[in-house]
């Protein structure tokens, strides 16, 4: 790490802003970011409830939109990975926008290190926390909070938050599920799995107090000057850009090719979908394959799902290195190795083999 870049932290307390912006935010400082932009940490909450769906989900698969609409609700899609996620001013939100060098290299140790103060924070505050790889924060078996990373402009992203609170009835509600037998279990899921401060402490503490000791433990940590500043001129500029992108249906409610779990195109050709569950994430494929003679070949794939992927354009290598590839285990692993080494991907809880595993199901070989 670069010793110099870490003896300024530019820390960002917008309190509390809207919905849109309590994502964008972020999201600006990283496309504005240059070599002499401070590494920055960026605490908010949104003051209005919101969906919140992962860069590589499609959100009417994941979230029951007409309810959102009835309840007000607006769904966005950030440029971090991970799962649907309803949010509200219970959460403050804690967001790294570092240089690369300022982080450790591999993701996973990433996670360790963002997570860290946090960890210290809330143990300090009576909270018994500790991290659960790959990128969780649990307390005694119960999830207090999850964390996302993303390469955005030139900057590496690291987000999670401080959980006061967490509506685990309207979360359950806003998600897409196949039955309301289903959602009953999702939200007896989260009351036994799930936790907040708010269950653990006597009494919630001042979100002043939980900010304080925050900074300190990072200070402490990162052996860094913790400023006070604001967003520049040319964040504030990114970030409006942003709010109407955000709010825009062609970028929140992005989709993907046609989707039935097997559609026979004509004889020769199908278009197919399955799911893989590896422990980083949902794997979704959808897959077009042609056939030829008696052997399955994978003419297009897109690749959906709640996991983590840096870069987010590593998903698109390879989507395109897969085209053209037999749908067996020698060709897609050599395709799978090339574009994962061009690329540079790394999704925690995903290895080279759960790739290969999830696309050899579309024929059916595992």
């Amino acid at each position: 790490m670069d010793g110099n870049q870490r003896k300024r932290l530019r820390v960002i307390d917008l309190g509390e802003v809207s919905a849109v912006r309590s994502q964008t935010c972020y999201h600006a400082v990283g496309y504005a970011f240059g070599p002499e932009t401070p590494d920055t940490i960026i605490l908010v909450s949104p003051a209005s409830p919101y969906v919140c769906v992962g860069f590589h989900q499609e959100a009417e698969r994941e979230v029951d939109l007409e309810y959102c609409r009835q309840a007000g609700l607006p769904v966005y899609r950030r440029e971090v990975g991970g799962g649907a996620v309803y949010l509200d001013r219970n959460q403050l939100f804690v967001q790294w926008i570092f240089h690369p060098e300022s982080l450790p290299l591999e993701l996973d140790d990433k996670f360790r290190f963002y997570v860290e103060p946090i960890i210290r924070t809330y143990r300090q505050l009576g909270i018994e926390a500790s991290y659960r790889p790959v990128n969780d924060i649990h307390v005694a078996g119960k999830k207090i909070g999850g964390t996302g990373a993303a390469r955005i402009g030139q900057a590496d992203i690291l987000v999670g938050s401080f959980m006061f609170d967490f509506d685990k009835k309207t979360m359950a509600r806003v998600l897409r599920v196949s039955s309301e037998k289903m959602r009953d279990k999702v939200f007896q899921s989260l009351e036994q799995y799930m936790t907040t401060m708010k269950e653990l402490l006597p009494e919630l503490p001042a979100r002043e107090m939980v900010k304080r000791i925050y900074l300190n433990k990072v200070a402490e940590l990162l052996g860094a000057e913790v400023e006070a500043g604001g967003m520049s001129e040319a964040e504030l500029q990114e970030a409006e850009r942003l709010d109407r992108l955000f709010q825009s249906k062609d970028w929140s409610f992005q989709k993907g090719p046609l989707r039935r779990p097997s559609v026979k195109i004509h004889e020769d050709v199908h278009v197919r979908e399955v799911d893989y569950k590896a422990p980083g994430g949902l794997i979704r494929l959808t897959a077009r394959i042609r056939t030829e003679g008696e052997k399955p070949i994978l003419d297009s794939v897109w690749i959906s799902g709640d996991f983590t992927a840096i870069p987010k354009e590593g998903v698109s290598i390879l989507e395109d290195r897969l085209r053209g590839m037999a749908i067996e285990e020698k060709s897609i692993g050599e395709a799978v190795c090339r574009a994962l080494e061009e690329s540079g991907l790394q999704c925690p809880g995903l290895t080279e083999q759960s790739w290969i595993s999830a696309l050899l199901r579309l024929a059916g070989s595992e």
